[in-house]
């Protein structure tokens, strides 16, 4: 079978009902999505499908040939990154690349959104360590920079 994962198409034997989780990290070696619950519940193995956030860790690889997968490694040159280590977004981060996958999805769609739309964003993605206010402030940050570079 074959994916397209961070743009680039690739052949994979997994049985088509792996989880698409189970690809990636083992298969593939993108180790940036993380499992958490393995239930849909905490957002850790965020991807981003057809553009989409989406749950990875239950996702069963076989329904996903002809999509666009996007992982956390595709958007290492993306301003939310920067803009979530300006604000030291993260205290462990496990989360985070949940996170991330989330906000990108995000800003994507509105380049200008309100704190309330960022919080309903990101309602998918858990953070136990208590870093919200940081996680809004650097999709904050990374939507000024992005209409900064707009400019």
């Amino acid at each position: 079978m074959n994916l397209t994962v961070n743009g680039k198409t690739v052949a994979i034997a997994d049985d088509p009902a792996t989880p698409l989780l189970d690809v990636l990290r083992n298969t593939l070696g993108l180790k940036g999505s993380r499992y958490g619950c393995g239930l849909e519940q905490c957002g850790a193995c965020m991807v981003l499908i057809d553009g989409a956030p989406e749950f990875s860790c239950v996702r069963e690889v076989g329904t996903l040939a002809g999509r666009d997968i996007r992982t956390v490694e595709s958007l290492r040159e993306h301003k939310v990154i920067a803009a979530f280590l300006a604000e030291q977004a993260g205290q462990c981060g496990y989360c985070l690349s949940g996170i991330v996958v989330s906000a990108a999805a995000l800003l994507a769609r509105n380049k200008d959104p309100s704190r309330a739309e960022i919080a309903a964003a990101l309602d998918r993605n858990l953070c136990r360590c208590g870093a919200h206010p940081r996680i809004i402030r650097a999709v904050e940050r990374a939507a000024a920079a992005m209409e900064g570079s707009r400019a």
